[in-house]
């Protein structure tokens, strides 16, 4: 949020507002824009919610398309909050309608102006160029327009402009985003590798290779964007359901368990999924939830219950029905039969290899992180694709499934309980807990 003389803009906001227009009301603001770098795939944006809570006017780049009254900027585009200058940039490569925003605060014309780069330029990353495919472009395409946008654009500024980008480590957006929430672009164009000097076809191919999958939700979730979000007048805590409604509604709903893998694992509703708030919950529930299916939500408390209902609308997924009062306990007190998954350490998976037991292990780690290093005879499928290699897995055989925590392990877990698999193990600590122990990875070339 940027403000001054009592007028403020916000860029790139969360779906759930409240906490900016508090914030703005505190600081004598009134919240007159909100600011969209681009058409967010990775969440349902703000702008939406904003504009009906403060009337604030919507602004997007110009290419935008977007199918609600909005202000459309172009390159050099300017507007004027009190002392502030808000310069827009047209910087695509990330995608095509993203725009930048260069700050200007003409009270204290000797401070570093700022750049809001919003996923065009990362601390120590740049946006990926592999999320526009359904808008015409391809990858290649995209990283030929973030060289240009990089080059002549950011690279031409000077070295004390600070940059402030729309997220930090953990983004799917990037590839290897800093935890460092800002920086400078003299210390990026010395520190950041894709600001290094290279041809511009070396840096399209850099771009290009090795890119992580593209999470199932980002297309659907931009698309949202684009043509406005429903307004979350209703986002509130469901209604408390019995157990035998729960079980009565098996069927129809999915039955979301966010509880910590060992809790889930000590006791669970057969056929429930397991995503942990503990987690990146809504990025997992996103790409494995189909839109508009019923929600039931088991937690280990009312607050566990709010926090899933906001995080899951972030991503789209708006259909909480309802949650499983009492928890876990309400189930059982009703006598209803619980399921487990037996946690498995390390030493114990180590043994079981050592004294070669038959069993089928899968790493359900992303392609990169397996053939980074795996546990030996470790069967490479990807929680994302998941589905692909059901058809391989043999129901004779005991299933040990590990990721790299044993945070995916588990959700892969209860995805295998619930397509009717047995003899399911989860490895606590998963591949950080065996390389630890100091057990022999193997490595895939």
């Amino acid at each position: 949020m940027i403000g001054s003389d009592g007028a403020a803009a916000v860029v790139d906001p969360q779906r759930d507002v409240d906490h900016y227009i508090q914030e703005a009301t505190s600081l004598g603001l009134t919240i007159n824009y909100v600011i969209e770098t681009h058409l967010h795939a990775d969440f349902v944006s703000g702008h939406m919610e904003l504009a009906a809570r403060t009337g604030a006017q919507i602004v997007f780049g110009q290419r935008a398309a977007v199918e609600f009254p909005h202000r459309s900027v172009n390159d050099g585009d300017e507007i004027k909050l009190g002392k502030v200058v808000l310069r827009f940039l047209e910087t695509p490569g990330h995608t095509p309608e993203s725009i930048s925003v260069l700050v200007t605060d003409s009270e204290v014309p000797r401070a570093p102006q700022k750049l809001l780069t919003g996923d065009a330029l990362f601390i120590g990353d740049v946006g990926r160029p592999d999320l526009a495919g359904s808008k015409g472009f391809t990858p290649r395409d995209m990283a030929g327009m973030l060289y240009d946008t990089l080059h002549n654009k950011f690279l031409t500024l000077d070295d004390a402009v600070e940059v402030y980008p729309a997220h930090g480590a953990g983004s799917l957006c990037g590839r290897n985003i800093s935890s460092e929430t800002s920086s400078t672009i003299g210390e990026q164009r010395k520190y950041n590798y894709a600001l290094k000097p290279m041809p511009r076809e070396d840096f399209i191919s850099l771009m290009t290779t090795d890119l992580p999958e593209v999470p199932a939700y980002f297309q659907r979730d931009a698309e949202i964007n684009r043509t406005g979000a429903a307004l979350l007048d209703s986002l509130h805590r469901p209604p408390a359901l019995s157990a035998e409604e729960v079980d009565e509604s098996l069927n129809e709903a999915l039955v979301l368990d966010v509880r910590s893998p060992a809790a889930f694992g000590a006791g669970h509703i057969k056929g429930s999924v397991n995503i942990g708030l503990g987690g990146k919950f809504a990025s997992w529930a996103g790409s494995l939830i189909p839109l508009g299916k019923p929600i039931i939500i088991v937690a280990e408390d009312a607050a566990g219950v709010d926090e899933a209902v906001t995080r899951l609308a972030r991503v789209g997924l708006d259909t909480v029905t309802g949650y499983l009062a009492g928890g876990i306990y309400g189930w059982h007190k009703a006598g209803l039969p619980l399921a487990t998954t037996p946690q498995m350490p390390v030493d114990e998976l180590y043994h079981r290899i050592v004294e070669r037991e038959r069993f089928q292990l899968l790493d359900v780690r992303a392609p990169g992180e397996y053939k980074g290093g795996h546990a030996p005879g470790a069967l490479t499928a990807p929680l994302a694709r998941l589905d692909e290699h059901t058809g391989t897995i043999s129901q004779a055989l005991p299933i040990i499934v590990i990721c790299a925590s044993g945070y995916r392990s588990s959700i892969a877990t209860s995805l295998l309980e619930k397509q009717g698999f047995g003899n399911i193990f989860n490895v606590i600590g998963g591949t950080n807990a065996w390389i630890a122990a100091g057990y022999e990875v193997e490595k895939n070339t």
